[in-house]
């Protein structure tokens, strides 16, 4: 085996170990409420910067395509949010601007549900957002309970996020009897 090959096995190795000790460590009620509350919502709102907004895309159009409407806040066709409502704040650190504005905003308009999923309970978002879905990895801030990661920056926040909409979209399914063939009715058929 090459040398190149030992490494990269060894790498995939720690990034699949952290994934698999932080998507554990994730408390189940706040999941299951998240759950809840996508389901009950009449439209579901993402919003994040960065790689974290890239990752919620992900997430808001994998909804979609079970049939829920969900939008990203600042997208050309985004509707009006209402009080019936679910807002997901994506914000390892809980201080960035945009997400932090748009909460507020959103807290203060229209009152909807907001659910915050990031990594630092001690931030301003916890007096904006109903609940927080904790992903208990590093961030800048490196608090003292954080799981550490090999990977560079922010990285296991956000591939745990993509990972996470994914499992809980599973579950969806799931729960709703979906047939996984009738899903392709609302994936985009113009490519």
């Amino acid at each position: 085996m090459s040398e190149f090959k030992t490494e990269y096995n060894k790498s995939s190795e720690e990034v699949l170990a952290e994934l698999k000790k932080t998507l554990n460590s994730i408390d189940d009620a706040s999941l299951q409420r998240l759950v809840q509350d996508i389901l009950s919502a009449e439209q579901v709102f993402f919003v994040g910067v960065g790689r974290v907004m890239l990752t919620l895309e992900c997430v808001c159009k994998r909804l979609a395509h079970l049939g829920i409407k969900a939008h990203y806040v600042g997208e050309i066709t985004e509707p009006a949010i209402t009080e019936k409502d679910l807002l997901i704040v994506g914000s390892g650190s809980g201080a960035s601007l945009f997400p932090l504005g748009i909460a507020k905003k959103a807290r203060n308009t229209v009152n909807c549900r907001i659910v915050h999923i990031g990594s630092n309970p001690n931030s301003e978002m916890k007096n904006i957002c109903d609940y927080m879905v904790r992903i208990p990895v590093r961030t800048k801030f490196y608090l003292e309970d954080e799981i550490d990661s090999c990977q560079p920056m922010t990285s296991l926040f956000e591939q745990t996020l993509l990972l996470l909409g994914d499992i809980l979209a599973k579950m969806i399914i799931e729960q709703k009897g979906l047939d996984m063939k009738s899903l392709w009715q609302y994936h985009a058929n113009l490519e």
